[in-house]
């Protein structure tokens, strides 16, 4: 097609005009703001009489009023709101602002970044994806057994186009995060959404994601190219573009990272065992299909994770959690653990095409609906029980105190 040519007029000026007509324009910006200027020092005066007067008037000390100046409570020291009261001055109420992080950061001394702003920063991101442990209750016609089904079934998918662990969790989010603002969802629509979300994922997490049709096909025509896109979009305007959380897995990588760090200026590299990784990562497999999990947040239910296979000793100092914080998290995560030491670990799996160093992230398929089932005939624990649970077999120990990084003292 051809391009539409565009002529341009310039207007020009002679030199000496633009000159006379610059310094008339300075001269007059010049004497409009010298009329509304007065002599600085008489300005000053003027400023101090007021605030004389205006201290005197409202702050004298006959008056039983308060004097305005106050220190800015500092972080350590949390004081109790301030009220003022007098003549002319309703209640005013004044709150800490400043809040000291409640977990100490485990991070090691980055070279990139100050390692402090970067936990505080993923705390934060913990906190602001809310979840509703409830929102099945927004959809009569469908019961937590079909999102265990979904759930196990996007497993197999991920293990099929060998996708990333983070890729499964992320559109598990996804997915737990779009049902909770809606309404009344029919059975027949849970597998579009499901499969969507996963879409979504993929196209965030891997460098070299399915494409639509590969989508589509897994259903078994039950989902068209056109459906899951139109689907995409409206997960994604639902969720309000909000589509980068730290999930469990995440978690759990820091953990492993943080417990197994022995050089720190590679501390972007995976540092810990593979294979205990993917036995951790397995029981929040399970953990996951139980809708009851989203009551946790994500760093919670990997440091419990981990705590199944360590000690809390290991998990206080990786992830600043003290036992009081993972308590309930623990003993709702026993009756899982039990069933993976029931029936064994599958161990790693090896994916043609895919390197050695990451096998361990990608989501494999177990059977996990076996899994759930046994851990819902267990009976809870009691307390003391608790305390220490069963670990699954063939567990690799936490790294001797010889190997473990120093921490600076706090």
């Amino acid at each position: 097609m051809p391009r539409k040519s565009v002529k341009t007029e310039l207007k020009t000026t002679p030199i000496n005009d633009v000159s006379k007509e610059s310094t008339a324009r300075s001269r007059k910006r010049k004497a409009d703001v010298a009329i509304h200027l007065q002599d600085p020092d008489e300005e000053v005066t003027e400023m101090t009489k007021k605030k004389q007067c205006l201290t005197q008037a409202s702050w004298s000390q006959a008056t039983g009023c308060t004097s305005p100046c106050r220190r800015i409570p500092t972080p350590d020291k949390v004081e109790e709101p301030v009220a003022l009261s007098g003549l002319a001055f309703t209640q005013y109420t004044f709150r800490n602002l400043c809040v000291t992080p409640t977990r100490s950061s485990p991070l090691p001394v980055l070279c990139w970044a100050n390692k402090e702003d970067v936990w505080n920063n993923l705390l934060k991101k913990d906190k602001a994806y809310s979840r509703d442990v409830h929102f099945m209750e927004r959809h009569p016609q469908l019961q937590p057994k079909m999102r265990v089904i979904l759930l196990d079934w996007l497993m197999e998918v991920c293990e099929v186009y060998k996708l990333h662990r983070e890729t499964f969790y992320l559109a598990q989010d996804l997915f737990d995060r779009y049902m909770a603002t809606q309404m009344n969802v029919v059975k027949a629509r849970l597998q579009l959404i499901g499969i969507s979300a996963l879409f979504i994922a993929a196209k965030l997490e891997e460098v070299y994601p399915p494409k639509v049709h590969q989508f589509a096909y897994v259903t078994d025509g039950a989902c068209t190219e056109d459906e899951i896109i139109s689907m995409e979009l409206i997960v994604m305007k639902e969720l309000k573009w909000s589509l980068s959380p730290l999930t469990s897995i995440s978690w759990l990588n820091i953990y492993m990272q943080v417990a197994y760090l022995k050089d720190p200026g590679e501390v972007l590299i995976p540092q810990y065992p593979q294979a205990m990784f993917a036995q951790i990562a397995e029981l929040l497999d399970v953990c996951v299909l139980d809708v009851n999990c989203l009551e946790f947040s994500y760093s919670m239910l990997a440091a419990s994770a981990l705590f199944h296979f360590s000690s809390m000793e290991l998990v206080g100092r990786v992830s600043g959690f003290k036992w009081s914080d993972l308590e309930k998290c623990v003993k709702w995560m026993v009756p899982f653990a039990m069933s993976i030491r029931e029936v064994g670990s599958s161990g790693l799996k090896a994916f043609k095409g895919v390197a050695a160093d990451d096998l361990h992230n990608i989501q494999t398929h177990a059977p996990y609906l076996d899994w759930l089932e046994k851990a819902y005939s267990y009976q809870l624990v009691d307390v003391e029980r608790s305390q220490r649970s069963p670990m699954p077999s063939g567990v690799l120990t936490p790294p001797p105190s010889s190997e473990k990084p120093e921490l600076p003292p706090s």
